[in-house]
């Protein structure tokens, strides 16, 4: 059962009135700021430090799996995005998957099982300011990891990106 003064949820996952609204504030845009949390606890007259106190013990009780960020890649100059795909022998999945996830150019990196007809097990998102550049960034990677079979499959349209909202008012 919840201690009724650390303003965290309860056992049965209720959220308080206060507490939507912290969900509310969090699942909006964070300022790009050295202390992003500040301005998300003065807007919901909390301390910086029960914010994160608060998304802590929900993440550690499993009420949120996970918090992530969505980045505009076209606000910061990169226009061509091409996702490659990899032959990788599977007892190098994981070391590979590493090495490109770790790569400045990359924004996201996953595994798959092999399709019939489509021999590719790793996929990496690669963003550059221009098509050759991803091009160059797959060439560079491929001789960095030691893996010479990829394609790259280039973005022709972005859809729009949304996140779950809730509590919405």
């Amino acid at each position: 059962m919840m201690n009724p003064n650390n303003g965290i949820i309860n056992d049965d996952k209720s959220l308080s009135g206060r507490q939507q609204r912290l969900v509310r504030l969090l699942q909006e845009s964070i300022p790009l700021s050295p202390r992003p949390f500040a301005a998300v606890a003065a807007e919901a007259e909390m301390a910086p430090e029960e914010v994160l106190a608060t998304v802590a013990q929900w993440k550690q009780n499993g009420t949120i799996r996970r918090f992530g960020a969505m980045v505009r890649h076209q606000r910061l100059g990169y226009t061509a995005n091409a996702m490659s795909a990899w032959d990788v022998p599977e007892e190098r999945a994981e070391e590979v998957g590493r090495a490109l996830s770790a790569a400045d150019e990359v924004s996201h990196c996953y595994q798959r099982p092999r399709a019939e007809k489509w021999n590719f097990n790793l996929f990496a998102m690669i963003h550059g300011a221009s098509a050759e550049e991803c091009e160059r960034v797959a060439a560079r990677l491929s001789g960095e990891v030691g893996v010479g079979i990829y394609e790259l499959l280039f973005s022709s349209r972005e859809f729009k990106k949304i996140s779950m909202k809730y509590f919405v008012e």
